[in-house]
């Protein structure tokens, strides 16, 4: 890959920037290269992008581009690209569009063909998950969790036989009641990590049993403050379960063969036990 220094922004360009998710020490120079030299920067909080822009001496002028008028405003800033203008997008911390605005605007670029360049940079999710400990090679990120009660354990109980590693943001004030609607569903072992304040002068990663990680935050009221990245270690099936695969295979291929043979082939197939294929089919297909 080649490289480049040069801070020059190319014309009819929407770049999307990543910006401090606390440190402002974190950001890169080629994102104040490029926020620098735009002719726009469409944010989500234009107040708080411009005390960003102020610590750092960048004038340039801003746009306000958010949850509410995204889909509005898509239309006039395409149209803006189009006639040469280069566009800089931002949210108020991380990385656009990952739980923040950005989404709409980036998917009518592709769609009128504008060009769209990523840098990379601070995102709270891939931090938290940096040194969380739990396994990162298969990981899903569901964002912020509903509201709601109901709405959280429906997600909870999708997810409760998932092996990745879940990852949810949740906000200092919602906290307890999603950790109480976790534990009813996943139950006091599942291994969860809470990263909170990343980056900042409190920052603070705690990982423990989620029974026992509940106590754990009402020890301290300090420990609810500031925004949350919750990891959430993925389902570890028992070495004697056997799983819904081992199961269809086994039910697939004593159409065709003699019960005992049809668990033997399907235990060898997925690494299950034999003799529970057997005794599970003689119980469920004879």
């Amino acid at each position: 890959m080649s490289e480049t220094n040069s801070c020059a922004v190319d014309v009819a360009t929407l770049y999307i920037v990543p910006t401090p998710i606390g440190n402002l020490a974190d950001i890169t120079q080629r994102a104040l290269d490029v926020l620098a030299n735009v002719d726009l920067i469409a944010a989500e909080d234009t107040r708080h992008t411009s005390r960003l822009l102020s610590h750092f001496s960048i004038s340039t002028r801003t746009f306000a581009l958010h949850d509410h008028n995204e889909q509005q405003k898509a239309d006039f800033l395409i149209e803006k690209l189009q006639a040469g203008t280069s566009i800089a997008l931002v949210s108020d911390a991380g990385t656009p569009l990952i739980s923040d605005p950005g989404y709409h605007l980036v998917n009518r670029c592709r769609q009128a063909d504008v060009k769209v360049v990523p840098l990379p940079g601070p995102c709270a999710v891939i931090t938290a998950l940096s040194g969380a400990g739990l396994p990162s090679d298969r990981f899903s990120f569901e964002g912020f969790l509903p509201p709601k009660s109901k709405g959280r354990r429906d997600t909870f109980t999708e997810l409760e036989n998932d092996a990745r590693t879940l990852i949810f943001y949740e906000s200092p004030h919602r906290i307890l009641d999603s950790l109480a609607d976790m534990l009813a569903i996943l139950g006091p072992d599942r291994q969860v990590v809470l990263a909170r304040e990343l980056t900042k002068t409190y920052e603070t990663i705690h990982g423990a049993p989620l029974g026992e990680l509940i106590p754990w935050l009402n020890e301290d009221r300090n420990r609810l403050r500031g925004e949350m990245v919750v990891l959430v270690a993925g389902h570890r099936a028992d070495k004697t379960e056997l799983s819904p695969e081992a199961l269809r295979t086994v039910t697939l291929l004593a159409k065709e063969l003699p019960l005992k043979k049809a668990a033997a082939l399907a235990a060898e197939i997925h690494s299950s036990k034999k003799n529970a294929l057997y005794k599970w089919g003689l119980e469920n297909l004879e």
